[in-house]
């Protein structure tokens, strides 16, 4: 489901903020650059309030957002709906002992890292980052969730790619977006 087509005045002003910067990381890329959006006071707020404004109310125990940019969205959703939040790390990052989940890149493979005894099997999680695009982060954070019990409610993302159909990787599972860029 998509925010963008429910037509909230909010949506647009945010879609506004966020710059795409051609080339980067590497040609061929058109990169989302969130950053914008954060210099700009009520766009930031009107990104965390509908996020907000869907999961209040839904019994989410559990917010985890994935490094990096997950980091910044995550935390206000999970105070404001009464939640813990829960840092998915890239490797090494987390002392003490990790659980964590592999999954592949388009050259190479990476893994998200999780403390044990973050989350308790039974507990509501949402997943949050900034953009899904091929969608092998989102799954990877699934999985590791699920693997410890916790049933994922929703995933959610500022952005969507459409074209590169990381939703339908989502193995069904529902997916919240404000905006998507094709």
């Amino acid at each position: 489901m998509s925010a963008y087509t429910d037509e909230d005045p909010r949506i647009h002003a945010i879609k506004t903020q966020i710059r795409v910067v051609p080339n980067f990381p590497k040609p061929g890329i058109m990169f989302q650059d969130i950053t914008t959006l954060l210099l700009d006071p009520k766009a930031f707020k009107d990104t965390i309030d509908l996020f907000v404004e869907r999961y209040k109310g839904k019994n989410i125990s559990v917010v985890a957002g994935i490094e990096a940019r997950g980091f910044i969205f995550g935390p206000p959703i999970a105070l404001a709906i009464g939640a813990k939040f829960v840092p998915l790390r890239k490797p090494r990052k987390l002392p003490g002992e990790v659980i964590f989940e592999e999954y592949t890149l388009e050259y190479g493979k990476d893994r998200l890292e999780m403390h044990v005894g973050a989350v308790e099997p039974g507990e509501r999680a949402l997943v949050v980052d900034d953009l899904i695009a091929t969608g092998g982060t989102l799954c990877a954070a699934m999985n590791l969730l699920e693997r410890v019990g916790a049933e994922v409610v929703e995933c959610a993302c500022v952005i969507e790619l459409p074209d590169l159909q990381g939703r339908q990787r989502l193995n069904g599972k529902p997916l919240y977006v404000l905006v998507e860029y094709h």
